[in-house]
């Protein structure tokens, strides 16, 4: 009796000391988002720019100033929205497209529900023959960049053979609280044309996203790569499936493989980013690389992701109920904010309990 009460003993004793290991541990959250901005764009013409064509530019020029403060105001709120129920802060580092030039970008961040985080501004001017760009934002507190690049994509119309201007490909390498990860930003050709006439193009700029991947690769078979965008294609697509060859189940992933955590969210919950005839596409994802799924937590690893679709980013009546309520429509600005709806990932990252600073890994309505 004496004997299974001391061992009782050593069992509860045991028991007691692993609870208090797992209350200690203690993590890091950032959030990594994508928001295609749907046409941020100014009030000035650009004379080397086909911007005349903006919603904005195509309203009456008295109109135009206050639309784009309103504008602005309203893309900084869902900037700073994003993820902050789970962090308590907005986006670490965030892809966005859709934007003229990099006043529009400024005026953002130094909007003042920003303005105190501090962003950082990443930039390059393409070839777009609308005068539309992507850029990454960063908080200067917690990501240092260290090199990026603008990845000219060439590509050309199946019918007139004629060269399509569209879209650079945006990587930036930085450190993430003192890691290592690099950062693709996209925004592949629309299907302008019908999906069809128009896959090349998206298969075209899969396979330049893929050549940068493979380039990293080559040189650290381990490296932590981020590949966001607005990819005019669903995670189905053979854009995905053929060119980058992207898994659904992060468990099957191989070690130059890349993780998809938004095709399961399409094929099995049937959820989309954007609308389009009754129909719901997710064109906006977030792709990892296999080293963002290990087990180990003692640098930044993948966590979960979502679509930030808060009810007041939705249309609340009429045909398009539940889709996003995009900034401009029948000639005139909605106050709304996007076409597109934002998508996220969680890092995380395991800290010493009893360091400062550290965060509370909370639970969040996110689906893996």
């Amino acid at each position: 009796m004496k004997k299974l009460k001391l061992g009782l003993l050593v069992l509860f004793v045991i028991a007691f000391v692993n609870l208090n290991a797992q209350e200690k541990k203690k993590f890091k959250i950032h959030t990594v988002a994508f928001y295609n901005l749907e046409n941020l764009f100014d009030t000035i013409n650009d004379p080397t720019k086909y911007d005349e064509a903006s919603p904005i530019m195509e309203m009456n020029e008295s109109l135009r100033g206050e639309v784009y403060k309103n504008k602005v105001k309203n893309m900084a709120r869902v900037v700073a929205d994003i993820g902050s129920d789970a962090t308590g802060n907005t986006p670490a580092i965030i892809g966005v497209s859709e934007v003229e030039n990099k006043q529009v970008l400024m005026d953002l961040v130094n909007d003042p529900q920003l303005l105190h985080k501090d962003y950082g501004i990443i930039h390059f001017e393409s070839p777009d023959k609308r005068g539309i760009d992507v850029a990454l934002l960063y908080q200067k507190a917690l990501f240092t960049p260290l090199e990026s690049s603008s990845h000219e994509l060439l590509i050309y119309d199946d019918l007139t053979r004629k060269r399509v201007f569209t879209r650079d490909q945006l990587l930036v390498s930085g450190k993430l609280e003192g890691d290592l990860i690099h950062v693709i930003v996209n925004h592949w050709p629309s299907r302008s044309g019908g999906e069809a006439r128009s896959r090349s193009k998206r298969v075209g700029a899969a396979n330049l996203n893929k050549r940068i991947i493979d380039s990293l690769q080559s040189i650290d078979p381990y490296a932590k790569i981020i590949s966001m965008g607005d990819y005019n294609d669903d995670p189905t697509n053979a854009s995905f499936k053929k060119a980058l060859k992207t898994h659904a189940n992060k468990n099957k992933v191989p070690l130059k493989g890349i993780y998809n955590p938004f095709e399961n969210q399409f094929k099995k919950q049937g959820l989309g980013t954007t609308g389009y005839r009754d129909a719901w596409s997710l064109f906006d994802q977030v792709l990892v690389t296999k080293p963002f799924l290990e087990k180990d937590y003692s640098s930044f690893r993948y966590y979960k992701s979502g679509i930030f679709n808060k009810h007041y980013l939705s249309n609340k009546h009429g045909r398009y109920k539940g889709y996003p309520l995009r900034s401009f429509a029948d000639g005139g600005f909605t106050d709304g904010f996007s076409d597109h709806f934002p998508v996220y990932i969680y890092l995380v990252k395991e800290v010493d309990a009893d360091k400062p600073n550290t965060e509370d890994l909370k639970e969040s309505k996110t689906k893996n």
